[in-house]
């Protein structure tokens, strides 16, 4: 039965391993989307949205069954609430890939992004992709120290989010209302995105130690 459980609890693992991938493939395509006007790479993010989805629904009832019929406790039981939190950011990341794609595709053929805030958003997502990697890393092999560098990585995602907001308020803006909320929208979805990977680190420090860490999101 042990043996049985240990499998099944694999298979959940990787279930969100998968998941991690998942969102970080879209958002790096849904980035493209956004600053070279890729219309396909919009509409694959957006298609691929359900796979993620499915997915989560699969993690949620390999952890129902395991509930059911293990009543695992201690850190079996702390294995299973990590894994529907994470799976839970994690379903939440791809729909905020999803957000930038729709954004792109629906300023189309023209690029959502202007030339002024083409660094700030590349940058962001560099962010955003380095923290989709280190979920990976610490899904596929929990490290307490690997999950708590997130919180340095949100760090510089809040800074770039700010710099974006200098830009959009100043003086000489010149896009007018419509292209500010589009960037403005843009922004939080990045800044989202990281918070939840943060949230999902948590977690698995959560799921080593048995202590819950202090969340500024």
């Amino acid at each position: 039965m042990r043996d049985e459980f240990r499998a099944d609890l694999q298979i959940v693992s990787q279930l969100l391993v998968d998941m991690a991938e998942g969102v970080r493939a879209a958002m790096r395509q849904a980035t493209r989307a956004l600053l070279t006007a890729d219309r396909q790479a919009a509409e694959t993010v957006i298609e691929r949205d359900a796979e993620i989805d499915d997915l989560y629904r699969h993690v949620e009832e390999r952890v129902c069954d395991l509930l059911a019929r293990q009543a695992p406790v201690a850190s079996d039981l702390r294995a299973m609430i990590t894994a529907l939190h994470v799976a839970a950011d994690l379903e939440r990341m791809g729909d905020l890939a999803d957000h930038v794609a729709k954004t792109a595709l629906r300023r189309h053929p023209s690029p959502a992004v202007p030339a002024e805030l083409r660094t700030v958003f590349t940058e962001m997502s560099e962010i955003a992709d380095r923290m989709a990697v280190k979920i990976g890393s610490v899904l596929a092999k929990p490290d307490a120290d690997l999950a708590g560098e997130l919180d340095r990585d949100d760090d510089a995602m809040d800074e770039l989010h700010k710099n974006l907001f200098a830009v959009l308020l100043g003086d000489d803006w010149p896009y007018g209302v419509e292209t500010a909320i589009d960037a403005t929208l843009l922004g939080r979805f990045y800044e989202r995105f990281a918070d939840h990977a943060v949230n999902a680190g948590e977690h698995v420090i959560f799921l080593i130690t048995g202590e819950n860490t202090p969340s500024g999101n």
